[in-house]
């Protein structure tokens, strides 16, 4: 018996708990409820310490980094954890003009509305990316971003990306128009990034009070997310059907299709409306199809988050089921997707890609 108190003993006094919180309240329970058993002893001579070794993966951006660090070059980057900007909430992003959301999407964007891609029956179709990446002085294709980016990002995260960009499409985007509870559109972001959906929209007729903050509903989902701002429902709606969208409203009106008799194959914008007044009159009257979510209770109609994801998850069963997945991207639509997957993983990432498009430029054409 004293062998194995012995051995207990030894085990336990080699350990050095660590905690991203010093003096959690929590451990110091633990530390307590251990020292009470008789026989073991715990030695306190270090105390408890916010640590992370990142020691194994050298040259690797540690997946916590706050993107608060911009600006820090790539043999900077440290494993602190600085508290999140307003900037990144979803609040933040929405209040800035239209340009500025722009610039947070990393690789050139398409000029105007054309349809330029076409899948394999030869429908056009919208993407929104050229393969192009300012970096500095120079552009770098996605195939350099991702050469540039791939020692910096663990093969997890790698790995992730590459899931998540293989189940992508812009083929079914999401509009939300005058929603005045942040919330909503919180819930709606996350929805739409959980199921695939890239491209969402935000119709506001008052920027001034435009919404409450709630970080914690979207998880993070707009920093993923290919966001725009629109003025107007006509603005936003005649852009839509230039890129060859259908404008599906959620409505429950007697000229209502159920969302289960929708052909979600064809390219298809859904909108869902105010939370209190729903769609409006003129969204009404530009959209193409009015669809419903058929009621078995008492209430007649669901929440506008929750509506909205319904109504997404329905479109992309039914296009599993048609087409047999939902994701449609081509080969070198997904490289440009994930080449900006990889660009907003860390604002430090542009640092990198700058400096390796200098090295690109001072190296002789010979050599490369």
């Amino acid at each position: 018996m004293s062998v194995c108190k012995t051995l207990i003993r030894t085990s336990l006094s080699c350990l050095e708990f660590r905690a991203r919180i010093p003096d959690s309240t929590t451990l110091h329970s633990f530390y307590s409820s251990l020292s009470t058993f008789s026989g073991l002893r715990i030695k306190s001579h270090k105390p408890f310490s916010v640590s992370r070794s990142f020691s194994h993966a050298k040259g690797v951006i540690p997946l916590d980094i706050s993107d608060s660090t911009e600006g820090t070059p790539p043999h900077n980057v440290t494993s602190e954890t600085p508290q999140n900007s307003c900037n990144d909430t979803v609040q933040g992003l929405l209040s800035k003009d239209r340009d500025d959301i722009s610039r947070l999407m990393k690789m050139e964007r398409r000029l105007g509305n054309g349809n330029e891609f076409k899948d394999d029956k030869n429908v056009e179709r919208w993407f929104p990316y050229l393969d192009k990446c300012k970096a500095g002085d120079a552009y770098l294709s996605s195939s350099e971003v991702l050469e540039a980016m791939d020692p910096y990002i663990m093969d997890s995260r790698k790995e992730r990306f590459r899931n998540a960009v293989n189940n992508r499409s812009y083929s079914v985007c999401l509009v939300v128009e005058g929603l005045s509870d942040f919330g909503n559109v919180s819930a709606a972001f996350r929805s739409a990034d959980a199921l695939g959906i890239q491209s969402v929209h935000v119709v506001s007729f008052d920027s001034s009070k435009r919404y409450k903050d709630n970080r914690h509903v979207s998880m993070g989902a707009e920093k993923w997310l290919d966001i725009e701002l629109w003025n107007s429902v006509s603005e936003c709606f005649e852009n839509l059907k230039s890129r060859g969208y259908r404008i599906a409203t959620a409505h429950l009106g007697m000229d209502a299709v159920s969302v289960y008799d929708v052909d979600w194959s064809c390219p298809t914008a859904i909108v869902v409306g105010n939370e209190l007044r729903g769609i409006s009159k003129e969204a009404l009257e530009l959209s193409d199809l009015h669809c419903s979510i058929p009621m078995r209770g008492m209430v007649d109609s669901f929440n506008v988050s929750v509506a909205a994801g319904l109504l997404m998850h329905q479109a992309v069963c039914d296009r599993t089921l048609r087409m047999g997945c939902h994701g449609d991207l081509t080969p070198e639509e997904r490289q440009i997707l994930l080449a900006e997957f990889y660009l907003r993983h860390n604002k430090n990432t542009i640092s990198i890609a700058e400096e390796f498009s200098q090295r690109k430029l001072a190296t002789p054409a010979s050599k490369l």
